[in-house]
């Protein structure tokens, strides 16, 4: 995700001029805001700078086709001449390889993954992938890793070893005395947060917003090509919101609902209830297959064998390290992605069988991920509550989601644990800004969505085409894979393709049928196994 100075110089001062005069969001003639006038003042040195590309640290893991850089942005958009940090990037440049001669190079494609906490710097890697293979031929692909993530002003709000502690337990429906306990840690970590991170109040979504607008900048790119996953579209959506001339096309690809009083208290309690519903299509999928995986010929049978699985883990863990918690985290990710769904019945059906190494190889902490781990959770907590104001009394999160756990036990408490740090948050709170653009401000962006998403529930995605004025929506009907962009879908594919490529989107709606289920295995090792996201 960047560019080069000498390509962006004039039109730098050109946007800082236009910026400075009328700011994004603000009436024409109005005063800017500090911060809109500390965003022009880093774009233009950005732009100014550009970024110079090299040999990626070693620390990213990436191969030698792709080259990193940074870029310098303001930790304080209010005071843009006070501290900078270091935004690591990385590209691969276009391929101009296609079957399709016609495709010409289009500039750079900057991707984020969600999260928040989650880095896009091995983006540029997707080029050789059937399913990418054209985007890569017009396209530099762009990632980075966002403010507070890896190695851009990382974050931390515990000892890492601490944060990978396992085994631990996971009650569906916790007693007094485990409530009590969860408080005191939320108490803890957001102290930790506090005193480990001295400007830890400017780690939000609006400054993730303005960070990709100095990141545009220094690409050298006039307008903004964009593809945000999950959370990605949240702050891609505020960017639409905040600079509307800037932006080129952006894809938005399993949004976020950006409704402010949706932010982040009441998406949370919506994602509990619709992972409820993906555990049930996993348990309905593992049940028309018990012939492979003997764990019950209905989902209730497949719940009772997993809720065996799991008493016996609370007594026993297995390999010493594999507790409820460890298992439901595992079992977590089925809800993301069906392709996760043999090789955990495979592992839940040999635990029962008296061999627990998968189940082991499958769910255990990995010592080596412990520090990045915990980096990604300091940053999610940090943004999610510093973007809202959260309900700071422990009874409203105990009522709203007791009520909840008696018809969604699966991800509810679990859910409300990783979130509670935000009810005793020292750092001050942000008003969510309103998502809305109106018919011909923005070029049309490209929504894409599963149908029974449970990350982040379809209903974001409606609200998203609701508020962005010339938007299209396109869904993936009765599929629940979060992110579904470049992935098994030819159809969703194809629309993608048409837009990034060609500009071309439907009316203002298109549907396609889902991607085939996954086929039952077994007898697989995680370690066989491609790398699990």
């Amino acid at each position: 995700m960047r560019a080069a100075a000498a390509r962006y110089g004039t039109a730098g001062s050109l946007v800082l001029t236009a910026l400075v005069a009328a700011p994004a969001g603000t009436a024409s003639g109005a005063p800017p805001s500090p911060e809109a006038h500390g965003t022009a003042v880093a774009a233009q040195r950005a732009a100014t700078a550009g970024i110079r590309w090299g040999t990626c640290p070693e620390a990213e893991g990436l191969p030698p086709s792709v080259r990193c850089g940074t870029v310098a942005v303001p930790l304080d958009y209010a005071h843009p001449d006070g501290k900078r940090i270091k935004l690591t990037v990385s590209r691969t440049k276009a391929t101009k390889k296609s079957a399709d001669k016609a495709v010409p190079r289009q500039g750079a494609l900057v991707f984020n993954p969600g999260g928040p906490g989650a880095s896009g710097t091995y983006f540029p890697l997707v080029g050789v992938l059937p399913e990418w293979k054209r985007i890569a031929a017009a396209y530099d692909l762009v990632g980075y890793a966002p403010r507070g993530v890896g190695r851009s002003a990382p974050l931390s709000c515990q000892d890492p070893k601490k944060f990978g502690k396992a085994p631990t337990q996971a009650p569906t429906h916790p007693d007094a005395s485990y409530k009590k306990e969860r408080i005191a840690q939320a108490k803890s970590y957001a102290r930790g947060c506090a005193a480990r991170n001295p400007g830890l109040r400017h780690y939000t979504s609006l400054n993730n917003a303005r960070d990709l607008e100095v990141l545009r900048a220094a690409l050298g790119e006039k307008k903004l090509t964009f593809m945000g996953a999950s959370y990605g579209t949240y702050f891609g959506a505020l960017y639409a919101t905040l600079f509307p001339s800037h932006v080129r096309r952006m894809v938005f690809d399993s949004a976020v609902n950006p409704d402010p009083r949706q932010i982040w208290y009441a998406n949370n309690l919506d994602q509990s209830a619709a992972f409820e519903h993906r555990w049930a299509d996993f348990r309905a999928w593992v049940a028309k297959h018990d012939k492979t995986y003997h764990l019950g010929g209905t989902p209730d049978e497949v719940l009772r064998s997993y809720e065996k699985v799991r008493a016996e883990l609370a007594h026993k863990p297995a390999g010493g390290k594999v507790g409820p918690g460890q298992l439901q985290a595992a079992f977590l990710r089925a809800g993301y992605y069906d392709d996760y769904w043999p090789r955990r019945a495979s592992a839940l059906s040999a635990y029962l069988k008296g061999d627990p190494k998968p189940l082991v190889e499958q769910a255990a902490p990995e010592p080596r991920a412990a520090a990045e781990e915990e980096n990604g959770s300091a940053v999610y907590t940090a943004v999610e509550c510093n973007d809202a104001s959260w309900p700071t009394d422990f009874a409203t999160w105990d009522r709203d989601n007791s009520r909840l756990a008696r018809v969604a036990p699966f991800e509810t408490w679990d859910n409300a644990w990783m979130n509670l740090p935000c009810a005793y948050w020292q750092a001050p709170r942000q008003q969510p800004l309103d998502v809305r653009t109106s018919p011909g401000t923005l070029p049309p962006t490209l929504i894409l969505a599963a149908e029974r998403d449970a990350a982040t529930p379809y209903e974001g995605a409606r609200e998203l085409h609701h508020r962005l004025a010339d938007s299209v929506l396109v869904t993936e009907e009765g599929a629940g894979t979060h992110g579904i962009a470049g992935g098994p879908n030819a159809c969703v594919n194809k629309h993608l393709d048409a837009y990034l490529l060609d500009g071309r989107v439907p009316v203002r709606r298109a549907a396609c049928a889902p991607h085939k289920e996954p086929k039952p295995s077994t007898g697989v090792r995680a370690s066989e196994l491609p790398r699990e996201r």
